[in-house]
């Protein structure tokens, strides 16, 4: 939850005077009379849908589409795709486009062969992608991405050598001519952007890249005119600012990514972050973008956990001391929030990147007062981030066809076809969905009470309340597709032979597996759904048996009080978030709120407990479980249960045994997949897809379920 709690400027730097919250007009250039007489404000979202003034060009809306590099943006073989994915964006409404990031020289690629923008040749295979944007009503910006010490090859500068803890090459130390040539090749790469038909650029200026390496003390360690003082080191972001200003003149949008708050040691205070800020104003600088934390943070800034809007605070404090729009950014996904954001005077305009992947018509939807509809952003990061950072094409989970906008297609039918579906869990909602949108006759079959299959588990716990909105929008594409919906109904394959389908569609999931222990069936021993989803009672002293992610979701559930939701000052208390304006990076010691139980969450594998969790989000599983406190024990033999406890050994000799006396076991050890009707249904000829937890059982994967019903519908 978001506060909207007030902060006091520091005495020595003076806000700018503000005649009060600003509304439907901006800080730029005030709309004539006239326009504002004529234009209509939206019933419900007056601020969010009215176009923003910047002087020299206007922008349809305050909704930015916030960069997201895709892997698209490094092969030229790619750009017709590109151009897809953007132009189904901008058809979305949305009112503003910022592109994944091109790096203005060789050496801030961030890998090899990694999208760069150098060449006139370059520029002109661009004109394909801003002619689609344009089309369809929007404006686009290329970022100028300089990886830094970030950039994956031996080729990589930064202000100090110094090497990052994510990559394996240690960066060379820019001499200052090198300095300057690399300001001018921001500008080249600005002029090359503006001659493709870019309306103007984003300049990458946080999350730890290039220019955030120069900022801050935690990696600039130079005694030169780059380093030392908080001017200096804010030198090289200033002109950069002012070399793309002069290449591309006074009519071209220039968005400054800046870091309102690094979340790391030794990163900037908040004074030298207001200096900085209006000398980026001073430079040229049209839009002030908010960044939150580099890529190295202990603190989590965009997963679900993140309460929504969890920075507006930020983004409103900066707000106050310059004359420009500033952008909020970070966990803002729906728009009752994002109307709330600019109301309040918090911001001008609002960033929104995985959102509109989830649903590239959220600005249409919102326009046309279908919220409910929106397939909304539950910050999983398994498809996008996770893809990104393992070098594979970004998607979402919630949305395959993202950034396969030209490969998987759902076009309508030929032929309509009566077709059964069997499991109302994501890969059956999924092909459910999209094939009665495709104009085939769909039935659902779900044995439970209601839709959601194992996503109705996943929302139970902390941390990922937001997959209630999935189960929500799906609930409604059922409604307005036609889908008939049978709930409460475990049908037979009598039944389904006997209803004329011309396919049937197995999406009957999971049952969680029971392990082979003596004992297992003892009154102590739950599984993870009778736990989560049937609220059994549980005991202070817990055993988790499986450790891969279900068990790690199982642990946090355990570890917290019954209502789990953090506001958002408990949240900043659990991870040591403070909003104290001298502490550099905003850190303070965390004070997570201790574990109403003891938990153990117990392995048989003998590597470390949670490794194989996502890229991104993984590691805050893993910190979750260490700040409450949680006993990891791996390489363990489960040899009883009794009403003394969990009867444990460890490795192959079967050393170390002791005995757990704890009140609950739960079992996560895995999962066996439910196919009871896939004979049967084959007997009689009826043709049959397995598809979801069905198919494959291992480690329930909620992004393989919805691309599998997802493909299936685009082919039947």
């Amino acid at each position: 939850m978001r506060t909207n709690s007030r902060h006091s400027p520091p005495n020595h730097i003076e806000p700018r005077p503000q005649p009060g919250p600003v509304h439907i007009t901006t800080k730029v250039t005030m709309m004539a009379a006239s326009s504002l007489a004529a234009a209509q404000p939206h019933p419900k979202y007056p601020h969010l849908l009215s176009p923003l003034d910047l002087g020299f060009t206007t922008l349809r809306n305050r909704i930015i589409m916030g960069s997201m590099h895709t892997g698209l943006e490094d092969r030229p073989k790619n750009t017709k795709k590109l151009a897809a994915y953007f132009a189904e964006r901008a058809r979305g409404g949305v009112g503003l486009i910022v592109t994944g990031g091109y790096s203005p020289n060789l050496e801030g690629c961030l890998y090899p062969f990694a999208g760069k923008l150098t060449t006139k040749k370059e520029a002109r295979r661009h004109r394909e992608i801003t002619d689609a944007v344009h089309a369809e009503g929007a404006k686009i910006a290329l970022q100028i991405l300089h990886g830094g010490r970030y950039s994956y090859h031996p080729l990589s500068v930064s202000a100090s050598r110094l090497k990052s803890p994510i990559t394996p090459f240690a960066p060379l130390p820019l001499p200052g001519l090198a300095i300057k040539k690399t300001i001018r090749d921001y500008a080249r790469c600005a002029k090359l952007a503006h001659d493709a038909g870019y309306d103007g650029v984003e300049i990458m200026g946080g999350e730890g890249y290039f220019i955030n390496q120069f900022l801050c003390k935690r990696t600039n360690k130079r005694s030169d005119e780059w380093g030392g003082s908080a001017e200096n080191r804010r030198r090289i972001a200033v002109e950069i600012t002012s070399a793309v200003r002069k290449a591309v003149g006074p009519n071209f949008i220039i968005i400054f990514r800046l870091s309102m708050a690094d979340l790391v040691e030794d990163g900037q205070t908040w004074d030298e972050i207001v200096a900085l800020a209006k000398d980026l104003e001073g430079a040229g600088v049209t839009i002030i973008n908010t960044d939150i934390g580099w890529h190295e943070a202990r603190v989590p800034t965009i997963v679900t956990s993140v309460p929504r809007g969890a920075f507006v605070d930020v983004t409103s404090k900066l707000e106050k001391y310059v004359g420009i729009p500033v952008c909020a950014s970070n966990r803002i996904n729906m728009p009752e929030l994002a109307e709330e954001i600019l109301e309040n005077g918090d911001a001008q305009l609002i960033s929104m990147a995985r959102p509109m992947l989830a649903d590239p018509d959220w600005v249409n939807k919102a326009a046309e007062l279908r919220e409910d509809e929106i397939n909304t952003c539950i910050a999983c990061n398994q498809a996008c981030l996770d893809h990104a950072f393992g070098m594979k094409r970004v998607s979402c989970l919630l949305n395959p066809r993202a950034g396969r906008e030209t490969e998987l297609v759902l076009l309508p039918t030929k032929r309509a076809k009566k077709i059964a579906i069997v499991g109302a869990g994501p890969a059956g909602l999924s092909a459910a969905v999209n094939l009665a949108d495709r104009g085939h006759k769909v039935e659902l079959f779900e044995a439970e009470s209601d839709i959601g299959g194992q996503f109705a588990i996943a929302k139970e716990i902390p941390g990922k309340e937001e997959f209630t909105e999935t189960i929500r929008y799906y609930r409604r594409q059922l409604e307005l597709k036609g889908v008939i919906v049978h709930l409460n109904t475990r049908v037979s394959a009598d039944a389904l032979v006997a209803g004329g389908f011309d396919d049937v569609i197995l999406a009957t999931g999971v049952v969680p597996r029971i392990p082979t222990i003596d004992g297992v069936d003892h009154p102590k021993v739950i599984t993870y759904a009778e736990a989560v989803k049937e609220k059994k009672p549980i005991g202070k002293k817990v055993a988790v048996i499986g450790a891969g992610g279900i068990g790690v979701d199982v642990s946090e559930y355990l570890t917290h009080e019954t209502s789990p939701t953090l506001n958002l000052e408990e949240w900043k208390a659990e991870w040591g978030v403070t909003d104290d304006e001298s502490a550099p990076g905003f850190l303070t010691a965390p004070r997570p709120s201790p574990s109403p139980r003891e938990v153990y969450l117990l392995q048989r594998k003998t590597g470390p407990i949670g490794k194989n969790l996502g890229k991104t989000s993984g590691w805050v599983h893993r910190a979750a479980l260490k700040a409450k406190g949680v006993n990891k024990l791996n390489g363990v033999n489960y040899e009883r249960i009794d009403d003394a406890g969990l009867h444990i050994s460890f490795g192959e000799d079967r050393k170390g045994a002791k005995v757990l006396d704890v009140d609950t076991i739960v079992l996560c050890a895995g999962q066996e997949s439910v196919r009871d009707l896939e004979d049967a249904l084959k007997a009689a000829k009826i043709p049959t897809h397995i598809i979801g937890g069905a198919d494959v059982a291992a480690e329930i994967d909620a992004k393989r379920a919805i691309r599998q019903g997802t493909e299936l519908a685009a082919k039947l």
